[in-house]
């Protein structure tokens, strides 16, 4: 486990927490230097002061913050530590939220917090287990890096986990971004449903979720440490000509998706959308109800002619004679 890169205490009502934050994330980006290319010396940037024009020490480099061209007020690490605020060195729970209520796109780098000494050991599996069978997050207020921030609080397996988060002004409006309205049929959004279900997952494992980029810049690394030609760029591999018509690009898209998971490719028989099978069962049973009307109207035309033909042989027959 990294070391700890802040220690403090979490301020849950009246309850604290001593807590230290370790990273949660790991960057396995491949990082490289700037070099001159002609004889391969390595470029670096010093650092100078210009009123002496000399090169100057890390210990001898501090903050400062510039009033105006003439006045620069300093600012020791020191009293940025003993800020007087009551979140420099306590993270402070605020509230309580759904954890499905928080915008992704105001969450920011996770920090595990880690339960310092014996003390910290209860109150912090109260917190985890509290929020856990709540499904709830807690939003708190914290102060690093010279800023207040906001910070969210969620549960990991059996961690607490800390979020920075964004303040709403720091989210830009998409107002005018989305596209001009269009139609879409009921077929159209059925068949993306159905490419939906086909390319759901319960975990995000295996060679469809590893970083291709950063191994393929390492075999071309490898190939020029050994004095080799680096890897050709393979093929793409061909594939069918550009679909135009969105339902077929859908239902090949779904085809795809059933090829990559080893299932049968043959035609499947999707539902109908609501609406439509909804007429379909009105205009049958419009059918229905007119075939029967018609059935009793024709019932009733018999039954009419069947009784003046009896009226009409009564009135013909002769009286008897004594």
């Amino acid at each position: 486990m990294p070391r700890s890169i802040w220690s403090g205490a979490i301020s849950f009502g009246l309850v604290t927490i001593p807590v230290a934050v370790v990273p949660a994330t790991e960057d396995h980006s491949v990082r490289f230097h700037q070099y001159h290319l002609e004889d391969m010396g390595r470029v670096r940037v010093r650092k100078y002061c210009e009123k002496e024009d000399r090169e100057v020490p890390s210990e001898e480099i501090g903050k400062g913050y510039e009033v105006s061209r003439d006045q620069v007020v300093p600012v020791l690490d020191e009293e940025l530590r003993e800020l007087p605020l009551p979140t420099a060195k306590t993270i402070e729970i605020v509230a309580f939220v759904p954890a499905e209520s928080i915008d992704p796109l105001r969450i920011g780098e996770g920090y595990y917090l880690q339960a310092s000494g014996a003390v910290a050991a209860k109150p912090y599996a109260l917190l985890r287990q509290a929020l856990e069978r709540t499904s709830k997050a807690a939003v708190a207020k914290f102060a690093w890096h010279g800023r207040e921030r906001l910070g969210l609080l969620r549960v990991r397996e059996e961690a607490l986990v800390l979020h920075a988060m964004r303040w709403p002004d720091e989210i830009r409006d998409p107002g005018g971004l989305a596209p001009p309205e269009v139609r879409l049929s009921d077929d159209e959004i059925t068949e993306a449903e159905h490419l939906i279900d086909r390319m759901t997952r319960d975990d995000l494992g295996g060679p469809d979720f590893a970083d291709h980029y950063t191994e393929a810049l390492a075999q071309v690394i490898e190939a020029k440490r050994e004095g080799q030609a680096p890897p050709e760029v393979p093929e793409p591999e061909a594939g069918p000509g550009k679909v135009l018509d969105l339902m077929a690009a859908l239902q090949e898209s779904v085809a795809r998706a059933k090829a990559s998971r080893g299932e049968d490719t043959e035609a499947e028989v999707h539902e109908l959308p609501r609406k439509k099978a909804a007429a379909r069962t009105t205009a049958r049973k419009a059918a229905d109800t007119s075939a029967a009307s018609g059935e009793k109207a024709a019932a009733k035309k018999a039954a009419k002619k069947a009784s003046r033909r009896s009226t009409a042989k009564k009135t013909t027959r002769r009286p008897r004679t004594a």
